[in-house]
């Protein structure tokens, strides 16, 4: 796998912390690691972006790269037409993955939002950008009541596709789990037809990063170079 993209189900849900994780558990792991953020919108033109973000949790031997900003928090086709800017297409979003993939074991592509937000005027997806280079796709979800609908159709818009489902990775899960969170947990490889590869707690982007680069591997799954298991993780918040 020397390049996963990394979708959301949605916006707002973990996808950053997740990467951060995946790729300090792989930098650990005796991987070399890249992130490449291919479109970040609402963030300043000094201020640090997600990919930033990522090299701050896992540590300065993750290269980053950014090809595009847009200062509204918006889809990045709307960002880029409304700030008057180029929009990105899937052809330069796979080949900028490509070149890094020259050079490190393991790029880590990390989208916009969920799965099918336009990237330009065309309509392209991150779906679009993934299958060009036959990328396998992570899915990162939560854990609240909604999401067993929105993990399941971002599954179904894979496999229409013809992508690679990695897995689901929960991407805030709570301190203390309500009873949908608890059933969740059980009912999502069943809805999806995805394997559970981790869970994240929630509030874990805010941690020393020293902290966090040493907890991250407990977090993932083996396929994600981590020592995370699902039977050991659901048997500890029974429904």
């Amino acid at each position: 796998m020397p390049v996963v993209f990394i979708s959301g189900t949605g916006t707002e849900i973990g996808k950053t912390v997740v990467t951060s994780a995946i790729a300090a558990s792989a930098v650990a792991a005796g991987r070399s690691v890249a992130v490449l953020k291919p479109a970040q919108t609402g963030v300043g033109p000094a201020e640090p972006g997600d990919a930033a973000e990522v090299v701050r949790l896992a540590g300065a031997a993750v290269t980053a790269l950014e090809l595009a900003r847009y200062p509204e928090p918006l889809a990045p086709d709307t960002a880029a037409r409304r700030a008057g800017l180029p929009t990105l297409s899937p052809a330069r979003i796979a080949e900028a993955a490509r070149r890094l993939s020259l050079d490190h074991d393991l790029v880590l592509v990390e989208g916009a939002g969920g799965l099918l937000v336009r990237f330009d005027e065309a309509g392209h997806t991150l779906a679009d950008a993934a299958r060009l280079l036959a990328a396998p796709v992570l899915v990162v979800a939560p854990p609240a009541l909604g999401t067993l609908n929105a993990t399941t159709l971002t599954a179904e818009a894979l496999r229409a596709r013809e992508l690679t489902a990695l897995g689901v990775v929960i991407g805030s899960w709570p301190a203390a789990p309500d009873l949908a969170c608890r059933c969740n947990l059980a009912d999502l490889p069943g809805s999806s037809g995805l394997p559970l590869l981790g869970a994240v707690p929630e509030g874990s982007g805010t941690v020393d990063p020293a902290d966090f680069r040493a907890s991250a591997p407990s977090w993932l799954a083996p396929p994600l170079h981590g020592t995370w298991s699902p039977e050991t993780f659901a048997a500890a918040w029974p429904a």
